[in-house]
C-alpha cells in the first residue's frame, strides 16, 4: 500500500485551531494545532503542553471538542 502524502487524508485537516487526540496518548487531553509544516505539527495539550509531533508518523485524530471526552459504555 501507497503511503499517503502529508496534505492527504487527516493530514489536511491538522490546520491552526483544529481540535485533535494523540490516539497513543489519550491521557494528554484535547489538543489544539498551533502550526503545520508539511507533516510536522505542534499541538498544544493541556496535559503536557505544547509538542511537535510527525503526522506521517503518528495518525492524530482529528475531533470536535463537543465529542471529548467519548462517553464511555
Amino acid at each position: 500500500m501507497a503511503r499517503s502524502g502529508p496534505e492527504s487524508g487527516a493530514a489536511a485537516l491538522l490546520t491552526p485551531g483544529a481540535y485533535v487526540v494523540h490516539p497513543g496518548q489519550p491521557d494528554w487531553g484535547l489538543g489544539q494545532v498551533q502550526s503545520a509544516v508539511g507533516s510536522r505539527v505542534t499541538v498544544n495539550f493541556p496535559h503536557v503542553g505544547k509538542q511537535l509531533i510527525d503526522a506521517g508518523v503518528v495518525p492524530l485524530r482529528v475531533v470536535e471538542p463537543e465529542d471529548w471526552p467519548p462517553e464511555g459504555p
